[in-house]
């Protein structure tokens, strides 16, 4: 944090980084960024046949998918959409998907 005079304010966003970048909350929402770039990282088709649910702690992420088909094309393509999706949260945050068949 930066150095500020006594009785003066800090600025909130002064504040949250320092927060964030403690402890494991940081950590959980690098994690997170992989949710919200799947779209990005995959490409819109990818993306109309699946559907990002959830990131555990270990770094696994959960992945609905409408199709078996689908299903074992996309498992084939994993170590490529790991390191697209490593590359673009900007570490390796993600270890695994794991892909699940939705009806």
């Amino acid at each position: 944090m930066s150095e500020r005079k006594p009785g003066k304010p800090t600025k909130l966003g002064d504040v949250v980084p320092i927060v964030l970048g403690q402890g494991k909350l940081g950590e959980r929402l690098a994690q997170a960024a992989a949710i919200v770039n799947w779209p990005a990282v995959v490409g819109p088709q990818i993306a109309r046949v699946t559907q990002p649910v959830s990131i555990d702690r270990k770094g696994v992420l959960l992945v609905s998918v409408t199709s078996n088909a689908w299903m074992t094309e996309l498992s084939m393509m994993e170590p490529e959409l790991l390191r697209a999706i490593n590359e673009k949260v900007g570490a390796r945050k993600v270890q695994r998907i794991r892909w699940r068949l939705v009806r």
